[in-house]
């Protein structure tokens, strides 16, 4: 091949290159245009006031295209699929109790964005932020409403495969005194103080007591649930293949997710509740894998999400096994039960 033929072969793919490139940039842009118009057929959605003290109701983050997509919204619990009230806050992951939230947002840049926590009061007004270090993914209101829970990601962004790091905070929101890392606290494994490099930590969920929290730790290969004391900032490893636990309102239960072998490993989990008496380990009847932080409705029914056409839907289950799974909201996630 001759010099000109080369150089006319490198133009030729420049070219292709750059023809590509201009379609993903359009496509991208048209989709986001599509975000910002309503979907025929999807919830219906309208501004007005969203408060964290109304009983009975559920508050979450709204997915439905539209100028309204990404805002928390709330809807009454006993009517999840109906008509949504939207506040005009945006999260990225929310939870609340006891008229305190926690929000997870993006901060755009001209270049990247940064992420930040805030604390919102029960008018949805925000007391404090404090900088995240990387994409938020778990966000936990102990019942009292007096700490909150973060978790993101810094480094790889997902939980699927073993590349990735995440950093959990705690702060107390009555005197904004913040705990950066859970790295910090002395780890309890099989009754000795455990160190290693590798140590990972996510998905706090929180005790009534203001004292003990519950996490998921990772370390060389292996998760376990942990057990969390604030006091002696401690961590004691409990059980094993546990992600993402979510502890019952009764304090008894912890649901999970769990990686089940002879899966895909892109999608490993199923979804069990461990009794913390006991340690028995129960299979809920959701055979698809979700990769969520379970939200405990009530003592007998665990709600999470699953990706739909425009994000992410709402389902709900018995949390003893029986029964079957069945979606109650589309085009949301991030959900916080009230009252």
């Amino acid at each position: 091949m001759t010099v000109r033929n080369r150089i006319l072969v490198l133009l030729s793919a420049l070219a292709v290159l750059a023809g590509v490139a201009a379609a993903a940039v359009l496509h991208a842009s048209a989709r986001a245009d599509r975000r910002d118009h309503t979907q025929a057929g999807g919830p219906k959605v309208t501004s007005g006031t969203v408060t964290l003290t109304r009983p009975d109701r559920m508050v979450f983050r709204n997915m439905a295209w539209g100028p309204h997509r990404d805002e928390l919204t709330t809807v009454p619990a006993s009517d999840p699929s109906g008509p949504r009230t939207a506040s005009g806050v945006k999260c990225l992951r929310f939870y609340a109790a006891s008229g305190t939230g926690v929000c997870l947002q993006a901060v755009h840049g001209p270049v990247s964005d940064t992420y930040r926590a805030v604390i919102l009061d029960a008018h949805l007004k925000a007391t404090a932020r404090y900088d995240v270090p990387g994409i938020p993914s778990r966000a936990r209101v102990s019942p009292s409403g007096h700490f909150a829970a973060w978790t993101a990601f810094v480094g790889g962004d997902s939980y699927a495969g073993t590349n990735f790091s995440t950093r959990a905070a705690i702060v107390d929101t009555r005197t904004g005194k913040l705990i950066p890392t859970l790295e910090s606290f002395r780890v309890i494994k099989d009754g000795h103080t455990y160190r290693a490099a590798d140590v990972n930590f996510w998905g706090v969920t929180f005790a009534s007591d203001d004292r003990t929290f519950y996490a998921t730790l990772a370390t060389k290969g292996r998760t376990y649930l942990v057990r969390g004391d604030l006091r002696t900032h401690t961590l004691t490893t409990l059980h094993t293949d546990v992600e993402c636990p979510s502890l019952s309102p009764d304090g008894t239960r912890i649901a999970y997710k769990k990686r089940v072998k002879g899966r895909s490993k892109d999608a490993p989990w199923r979804l069990y509740v461990l009794d913390l008496g006991t340690m028995r380990e129960t299979p809920l009847a959701e055979t698809r894998s979700v990769d969520d932080q379970a939200v405990w409705k009530d003592n007998h029914t665990v709600v999470y999400a699953l990706p739909g056409d425009y994000g992410a839907d709402l389902y709900e289950m018995p949390a003893d096994g029986t029964g079957e799974p069945r979606r109650i909201s589309t085009s949301a996630v991030s959900p916080a039960y009230l009252g």
